[in-house]
């Protein structure tokens, strides 16, 4: 067989495994998700795949660069496959990068609210038994000393300071009632809405996942009487570490209602 034979032979061969790799990897993921998110199988074998199809897709990328490299001269059309195969190992290990990254970054609580001495309370919806029972010490002797609720506090403030209460000029039945609306605008399930007493309660679901986190908004009078003060607590239902999410949702649906 001559050289250039042997060449689109094994460009051919290269494709093939960089597409399984690549393609497979990607779907791989998708399957993990959908399945857990259905419970299907528990969020940690979902994990498990999802890690593995992480790998796979690096493989599949690498062999995608090979490929068309092999491919360039011999088979030109071999070339398009292995660019879309290098795009989605590229597209599915930049997400699954940032994710990890971001999971590094914030510590591995859970728990997140506005007031840490006085959080909201869950009346419509249950904490889970276990909420405050895992907090990781990250090897800080400081920490460690400490109970696990004070731990919770003390890593709390140290990452999310900038999470606090919210000043809003309008009445306790009128702020909840927006925050209703901003709320099922999120798509949100609401579990409680009651402006009188100045509380509302809601479930709101991650897309990739599915994973069920739980809020609650506790609204009073302003001490000034300037308007009205609202506190808010975010909850996931499974896992150590959150990824930020809880946080990033308080932010975020306080930034909106402040400016609702």
């Amino acid at each position: 067989m001559a050289d250039g034979g042997k060449r689109a032979v094994w460009a051919r061969r290269l494709t093939v495994a960089a597409a399984v790799l690549a393609f497979g990897g990607l779907a791989a993921a998708l399957i993990a998700a959908v399945g857990s998110g259905r419970g299907v199988w528990h969020f940690r074998t979902g994990f498990t795949v999802l890690r593995w199809a992480f790998f796979a897709a690096i493989g599949g990328g690498v062999l995608a660069i090979l490929a068309a490299f092999v491919a360039r001269r011999t088979a030109p059309r071999l070339v398009v496959v292995n660019l879309l195969a290098l795009a989605a190992a590229f597209g599915f290990v930049l997400f699954l990068g940032q994710q990890v990254r971001t999971a590094r970054a914030v510590p591995p609580i859970h728990d997140i609210a506005t007031d840490l001495d006085d959080p909201p309370r869950f009346e419509a919806l249950t904490v889970r038994a276990d909420n405050l029972e895992n907090i990781p010490d990250m090897g800080r002797p400081e920490l460690a000393a400490l109970d696990p609720e004070a731990r919770w506090k003390a890593v709390h403030r140290e990452a999310y300071d900038d999470i606090r209460p919210l000043l809003v000029p309008w009445t306790v039945p009128e702020t909840i009632a927006r925050a209703e609306r901003l709320a099922r605008a999120r798509g949100w399930e609401i579990a409680r809405s009651d402006p009188e007493a100045g509380a509302l309660e809601a479930t709101d679901t991650t897309f990739f996942f599915r994973f069920k986190d739980d809020v609650a908004l506790r609204v009073r009078p302003a001490p000034d009487g300037s308007g009205s003060l609202v506190d808010m607590r975010s909850i996931s239902r499974v896992g150590v570490s959150d990824v930020g999410v809880n946080a990033k949702r308080i932010r975020a649906f306080l930034a909106d209602l402040a400016a609702a």
